[in-house]
Parts: C-alpha cells; sequence; structure tokens
C-alpha cells in the first residue's frame, strides 16, 4: 500500500454548501490518495450497478470526444484520456443490464483509492436537485420574477488556464476599456440596474423560487400554456456564493441546528419584507438557458442522474471519475449511502477534496431529501488499472 501526495490549493469562494453547514475548511487544502482494495469499500459488490451503468455511458459519450494524450486529472494516477477510451469500449461491450458482469469491469479497469484532505478522510456532503417552477414567457399577471439568459458581455475566465498556481479558480466580468472589470451583483441585476434587462428567458410567479433554482442550478418550468421548459446553468456573475443561512443565523431567526433549505424558505416566505434584503446578501447570480433533451446537464456536459450523479470540487478530482461512496443517511429514517457514483458536476459551494453534493432528481421527494441533507462520509476514487501500471506501481494489491 502506498500514497500519493497532490498539492492543490483550492480557492474559497466564501460560501458553503446550499442548507449553509458552517464546516471549517483548511486554508490550503490537500488532496491525499491511499491505495486500497475493493474489499476496504463497504458493501462493494451489492449495489445494483443498473443506473449507474447508464451514468458511465453518458459520461463515456463526452470522453470519447477528448484527444487521447490529453491527461485526464492533474495527477498521473489519473491517466491519459487514452486509457480511458479504451475502459469506454470495453464497457461498450458488456451487458448492461448483468450487475455481476458491470462489478467485474470496474474490478479490472480500475484501482480504488481513499481520498484523504491532508490526513482526515471524512467529509461534507449535501444534496441538490431539479427545482420546479411556474412561469410564462411574457410579464403579466403573477409573473414578474424574470430569470435572465446569459449576455454577450459576459466573459468568464478560468484562471488555472493562464497559471497553474491559480489552478481552479475562475473570476468573470464585463470588458471596458480593454479592462475585465466585475460584473453586477445580484442585487444590481434585480433590481435592474444593469445593461439587459430585456434579455430574460423565461417570467416566473415567486422570487424564492427563482432564488432557490440559482442555487441548484437547473429546473423545470411548468409554462402557463400548459408546455413545460427545462432550463440549466449558463453562466454566473463571478461574485462569490454566500450561503444566505449564515446570515439568518446571524440575525438569530435560525439556528445552526435547524437551519436547512426548507426553514430558510419557510422564514423568506414569511418574512417578504426582508427577504430581498437577505437573498442580496448572496452577490452572486446565476443564468440560465433552454435545455433540449435529457437533462438536467452537469458542469461536465452530460445529463445527470438521480443518485449517481456527484457534485465535487474540479480543483481536485476530474469529471468522469467513478466514486464509491459511503455516506450517513442523507435524511432520518433513510440508510447509508454506500454505492458507486460519478463526478459529473460541481458548484460555488463545493470546496475541498473530501466534499459532495449529491443529485437527488426532479420532483417533492428528492427536494425533501435534498434540502435536509448533511451528511458526513468518506469516498473512494477509481482510476484506471492501466494508468497504475504505467506508473510503475503493482496493480495486483487491489484485487
Amino acid at each position: 500500500m502506498f500514497f500519493v501526495f497532490l498539492f492543490l490549493t483550492a480557492c474559497d469562494d466564501g460560501g458553503e454548501d446550499k442548507n449553509a453547514a458552517l464546516d471549517e475548511k483548511p486554508l490550503e487544502p490537500r488532496l491525499v490518495l491511499e491505495q486500497a482494495r475493493y474489499e476496504d469499500l463497504p458493501r462493494w459488490g451489492e449495489d445494483d450497478l443498473l443506473s449507474a451503468a447508464e451514468a458511465f455511458s453518458r459520461t463515456c459519450s463526452r470522453i470519447n470526444k477528448r484527444a487521447p494524450e490529453l491527461d485526464f486529472g492533474s495527477f498521473k494516477e489519473a491517466g491519459r484520456y487514452a486509457d480511458w477510451h479504451s475502459i469506454c469500449v470495453n464497457f461498450s461491450q458488456i451487458d448492461h443490464s448483468d450487475s455481476s458482469a458491470l462489478i467485474h469491469f470496474f474490478e479490472e479497469a480500475f484501482v480504488p483509492y481513499k481520498v484523504f484532505n491532508h490526513d482526515e478522510d471524512l467529509g461534507l456532503f449535501t444534496g441538490y436537485y431539479e427545482a420546479s417552477l411556474n412561469g410564462s414567457l411574457s410579464r403579466h399577471d403573477g409573473y414578474q420574477t424574470p430569470l435572465y439568459k446569459r449576455a454577450e458581455d459576459l466573459v468568464m475566465v478560468n484562471l488555472g488556464a493562464f497559471r497553474e498556481s491559480l489552478k481552479g479558480e475562475r473570476i468573470a466580468g464585463r470588458v471596458v476599456g480593454g479592462q475585465l472589470k466585475p460584473y453586477e451583483t445580484r442585487a444590481e441585476i434585480v433590481q435592474g440596474q444593469w445593461p439587459h434587462n430585456d434579455n430574460v428567458l423565461v417570467w416566473v410567479d415567486d422570487p424564492v423560487d427563482a432564488f432557490f433554482v440559482q442555487i441548484q442550478g437547473s429546473g423545470i418550468v411548468e409554462l402557463d400554456d400548459g408546455q413545460e421548459m427545462r432550463i440549466g446553468y449558463a453562466g454566473q456573475n463571478g461574485h462569490p456564493y454566500y450561503a444566505i443561512g449564515r446570515e439568518l443565523i446571524k440575525m438569530n431567526v435560525l439556528s445552526k441546528e435547524n437551519v436547512s433549505m426548507q426553514t430558510i424558505r419557510s422564514w423568506l416566505e414569511q418574512n417578504p419584507e426582508r427577504a430581498d434584503e437577505v437573498m442580496n446578501k448572496n452577490a452572486s447570480y446565476v443564468f440560465f438557458q433552454k435545455i433540449e433533451g435529457a437533462g438536467p446537464l452537469g458542469a461536465e456536459g452530460v445529463a445527470l442522474t438521480a443518485g449517481r450523479s456527484l457534485a465535487v470540487d474540479r480543483s481536485f478530482l476530474p469529471y468522469g471519475a467513478p466514486l464509491w461512496v459511503d455516506i450517513d443517511p442523507p435524511i432520518e429514517g433513510a440508510e447509508r449511502l454506500q454505492h458507486l457514483m460519478f463526478a459529473q458536476d460541481t458548484g460555488g459551494a463545493i470546496r475541498g477534496p473530501v466534499r459532495g453534493d449529491v443529485f437527488w432528481g426532479h420532483g417533492a421527494q428528492a427536494e425533501a431529501v435534498a434540502g435536509k441533507m448533511n451528511a458526513t462520509g468518506y469516498y473512494w476514487v477509481l482510476l484506471p488499472r492501466a494508468a497504475m501500471v504505467e506508473a510503475g506501481h503493482d496493480a495486483s494489491i487491489s484485487n
């Protein structure tokens, strides 16, 4: 057994998880991988991998489009896309309705590694969902709250593309006089103090719903003509996400013990005269686009799968990586989550090597679970056996 130490600095955008858990994080997170065996993974072999197969097929559709010589992640054990191309070819040739065959495939293709932040393997896991809203393509009657499309002047910059030390850090703004200037805050945008008030995608009937769909990043809008519109993330104004649950705790109207999406929503709905003030404490604003076909789309660019897609910190783990999770029950009365998931999304509040946000799907049950989930747990990342061999390690000890 050996250790791989990876020194990566993630930017802390000032926000936290969606239901405002006030967890402490090291100033400079460090990813550490410890090689494991499949028997170390709780209940490995008991998972019904049929829905996992669908999720991995979607990831393979993205992987197969990338150049084989590119690195898959920021560390050598992740291999190159060529390694993953071979894995995806082999995956396409097995019976995806045979759970035993799927388990054998993953054991042959991948080596498990326990994920740590420094020497800490316990992390925070929250949940998110595809929101439901009522809307109209025109402004009338109760449909008075706009969800905006991304404007052409919004420039989003991945700073890691310019300097390795800034990997994982992003900014956004507008070019003015040849210089990138900060974009408007949420308060300025919702108050109409920006140049794109006519850039509306859809009008919705509830400003609180509009606020929460920006946190979730996707939703289904039931239009007043009986049709449905699926909307998804198109961009963000570059301002850091701030969990308003923290603000409500400061105001002594909620406590750390009872803060959740449901209690936050309840307070906003019962205090409309102060709701805008509190929501605007979060300067981040998300822009949307209409999504056709399967969805919602995660940051990997593939449709998310309920219970199988996990949002992670992209600074540490590559999109598409399989992850075996062992997480406390998401809500009272539920079982532990001990199954295969895939890194298919990210979020401004998802920071650190051992941090995840479980996608629960669409509907009232998904919203109820996601809104209350504030669990701790562990995960293992599965990395190509071929890459391990190329790196000069003995892959046989993971069998």
